[in-house]
């Protein structure tokens, strides 16, 4: 599938390469390169686990600096709990880019996905980085997202494009996750490219206000990675006035921003392993906004809500049980409940109307709204169904 196949914009001076190291087992791309031809300006969020995988651990050091030229990043392995060998591969790997391409080891950073636990297989990965560097440009944006797939069904890309100060400013970005995904921090691997001229103050706010209403808001399984980590590379090419903080030029770039990572987020949620349904949680009027958003993942990760989804039964009864158990202030009989915009439950009591309702969780998507008549209080959390299938893959993840 190339970039024109999925008709994405990509911002000019990045350049992309993917090559197979059979870094987990043979028979796929699962090793790329992002390269920008200028140095950039670069922001970053990384996983709030205290179990940190050791490209999580180089890259937030260099992120202080926030600056960067090029991404490496591999699936299969994901060099977590590999000790102080691991240290030394993530920062092999920097370095074999940084040589073969003559720039500083400080500005390439370093990504992997995969099996926990198991050493970097540095004899394959050594040669894969040499033929990376060397087919440079031959490959697209959507070439990068699919190596780094792991239980991914389909590589996730978006982009977006406006106008700053006469200038079109293209962001682009991708993604990969479908299981161990829960906040904070992003649960995945997300790199987004821009040819803005922004300052790094802008583009680090820009990055956590998406961040916090989109890759922070989604739920799988209610397990967190070892190698969450979302980073943002802006080279500067637009041309456009430099977007400075608190300007209304960066509120129109984290809009966008945040747009673009709503959509690869749905796209996380609606490719959760063994899925088959897109849930969209959302709580209104609750005590506050914080109230509202742990409602919603209470929600969202009930096992019990989950399955019911997954058989198509309107039990919102388990609806109202995840938020008894919250912690939150609500109270049963204010609560309205609706199913994709039917009322099935006022003031905690039954409508009368199974039926329809049964017939609308068929649909592959599912809105649940929650009206608690507390506050002003509103979050919203995607999640998925809970199926069988998801068993299997994770029984069978390293087999």
């Amino acid at each position: 599938m190339s970039i024109e196949d999925r008709g994405t914009a990509i911002p000019p001076g990045f350049l992309f390469a993917a090559a197979e190291a059979a870094v987990k087992k043979p028979g796929r791309r699962d090793i790329a390169l992002i390269y920008s031809e200028r140095e950039s300006v670069m922001a970053g969020m990384f996983t709030t686990s205290k179990v940190k995988a050791a490209p999580v651990r180089l890259d937030a050091r260099l992120i202080k600096a926030g600056k960067g030229q090029a991404i490496i990043v591999n699936s299969g392995n994901a060099n977590a709990c590999t000790g102080s060998q691991g240290m030394k591969d993530a920062a092999e790997m920097c370095r074999l880019v940084a040589e073969s391409k003559g720039i500083r080891p400080d500005r390439v950073y370093v990504c992997s996905t995969g099996v926990i636990g198991t050493p970097m297989p540095m004899d394959r990965i050594r040669p894969a980085i040499s033929g990376l560097v060397e087919n440079i440009g031959r490959m697209s944006f959507c070439d990068v997202a699919a190596a780094i797939m792991t239980t991914d069904t389909f590589p996730k890309i978006a982009a977006r494009q406006l106008v700053i100060g006469g200038k079109t400013v293209t962001i682009s970005g991708i993604c990969k996750g479908a299981g161990m995904i829960q906040p904070n921090m992003a649960t995945m691997l997300a790199f987004i490219l821009t040819d803005a001229d922004i300052e790094k103050q802008a583009l680090d706010a820009a990055l956590r206000k998406a961040v916090s209403r989109s890759f922070n808001r989604i739920t799988v399984d209610g397990d967190m990675s070892t190698n969450d980590t979302v980073l943002i590379m802006a080279n500067g090419s637009a041309g456009n006035r430099a977007v400075r903080l608190k300007t209304k030029d960066c509120q129109a770039f984290a809009g966008a921003l945040a747009e673009l990572t709503y959509e690869l987020s749905e796209m996380i949620v609606r490719d959760g392993e063994g899925a088959t349904k897109l849930v969209e949680v959302e709580v209104r009027n609750a005590r506050s906004d914080k109230e509202a958003e742990k409602g919603a993942f209470a929600i969202a990760n009930s096992l019990l809500v989950k399955t019911a989804i997954y058989g198509n039964d309107a039990n919102w009864g388990r609806l109202l049980a995840a938020l008894g158990y919250s912690g939150i202030d609500m109270k049963e009989e204010k609560t309205d409940v609706y199913l994709n915009g039917l009322l099935v439950a006022k003031k905690g009591l039954a409508t009368g109307i199974d039926k329809e309702a049964n017939e609308t969780m068929k649909n592959s998507r599912l809105n649940i709204l929650i009206d608690m008549h507390m506050g002003k209080g509103n979050a919203k959390v995607l999640t998925c169904d809970l199926t069988a299938d998801y068993v299997k893959i994770n029984a069978e993840y390293r087999t």
